[in-house]
């Protein structure tokens, strides 16, 4: 391929999309921009970074279900800044792989078909992934598109730990933990891999609106906090996290709740915004004297800690800890009040580093090391569509 040659990524969450500019050159790809269009403001906007500039531009496109006058306003926007005609490809992240794809793959419409039959298991985003995917397909028929799989960088794990105390036939029909966050992670087990060699036993914490806790043994994945949805773990912005199964039975018989109103509840209603009855935003918490915004606060650095000690059995011993995402890379205190609870283990904060969001967050003394590290899904999704394409 022609070292001029463009690459796309669409990082599509549930209400959002990060779209990833890389330019192909030397066998490696090299990011040249990014952008992002969040679908819960009104008109929707597309923001643009080409180097040290952004751009924040109107989108008159409305929002349908199929995404065509989206997609075709941002493909039109973007080539007031790049060259589109040398896009040769677009790589796409896709939450869950099943058992089925534990790696990238090309995409063509049996695989697109059976991406589809995974939605049942990642009804909030799953279907997101494939509008994007099929909106490029439709529009751009020309472009090579690939699949990138949060839940395949955790298919290391022993069956062990993905296997939930049920019937051995419901476990062999899929329903086990599987884990997320997964291309997350593999950036960070690189970048722990380059930065912390000497590091073997680590817990990466990917703590943004959607968060999780990943045990990493010499970068490989063997536990993961979230299991068979994106609801487990700890809790996040509007998701419980770990909630006994008990719970749900009693909404669904002595409350009389639908299906659909606990799946509200568990995907929309809970998690810190339930807690505290304020906000799901941990910025807003932090600066709001309730004690029910502390106290949703406390109860997520409290799980966070929680699933760290956990992971550690996991993994035998623990010799890091790596913050990353929104709130692992710029909340400070969010972070301190995790690392208190750990205490404990010999670990003492370096509070002038952590308050400067530094690598290094712990002191030299510490028995156990804490980090923070950028993260960055669309690179590992630009650096995942490559050698596809080279054997397209």
């Amino acid at each position: 391929m022609p070292s001029t040659d463009l690459l796309l990524t669409f990082n599509a969450g549930s209400s959002t999309v990060k779209i990833g500019i890389f330019v192909i050159e030397d066998g490696q790809v090299r990011r040249i921009g990014k952008g992002m269009i969040d679908f819960r403001s009104e008109p929707l906007a597309f923001k643009l970074t080409e180097g040290p500039k952004t751009f924040d531009t109107p989108l008159k496109a409305k929002l349908t279900d199929d995404l065509h006058a989206v997609i075709d306003e941002t493909f039109e926007l973007l080539s007031e800044h790049f060259d589109i005609g040398a896009v040769r490809a677009a790589g796409h992240r896709v939450v869950h792989g099943g058992d089925r794809f534990t790696e990238a793959t090309a995409l063509d419409d049996a695989t697109i078909e059976a991406i589809d039959a995974l939605t049942p298991l990642a009804p909030l985003h799953q279907p997101q992934a494939l509008r994007f995917i099929r909106a490029v397909k439709q529009l751009r028929p020309h472009l090579a598109q690939t699949a990138s799989f949060d839940t395949a960088f955790h298919a290391t794990q022993v069956d062990l730990v993905r296997r939930f105390a049920i019937p051995r036939a419901l476990h062999d029909e899929g329903i086990k933990r599987y884990g997320f966050h997964g291309l997350s992670y593999k950036f960070i087990a690189g970048e722990v891999r380059r930065r912390l060699s000497n590091k073997q036993k680590i817990v990466a914490a990917h703590l943004g609106s959607g968060a999780s806790l990943c045990a990493l043994e010499n970068g490989v994945s063997r536990d993961c906090s979230m299991g068979f949805s994106t609801l487990d773990g700890i809790p996040m912005a509007t998701r419980p996290g770990w909630l006994d199964p008990g719970v749900i039975m009693h909404l669904l018989k002595q409350k009389k709740q639908s299906v659909d109103q606990v799946e509200d509840l568990l995907y929309h209603r809970s998690g810190l915004l339930g807690v505290s009855g304020i906000n799901a935003d941990t910025r807003n918490l932090l600066e709001n004297d309730h004690p029910e915004a502390r106290e949703a606060l406390d109860l997520f650095a409290l799980r966070i800690a929680g699933e760290i000690g956990r992971m550690s059995v996991t993994l035998g011993g623990l010799d890091a800890i790596v913050f990353t995402a929104g709130i692992g890379e710029h909340q400070p205190k969010i972070r301190a009040f995790v690392l208190r609870h750990l205490n404990w283990l010999g670990l003492a904060v370096d509070e002038n580093a952590n308050a400067a969001n530094g690598f290094a967050i712990t002191t030299p003394a510490s028995r156990i090391a804490a980090h923070v590290i950028a993260t960055d899904e669309e690179q590992v999704i630009a650096q995942e569509a490559l050698p596809i394409l080279r054997s397209w």
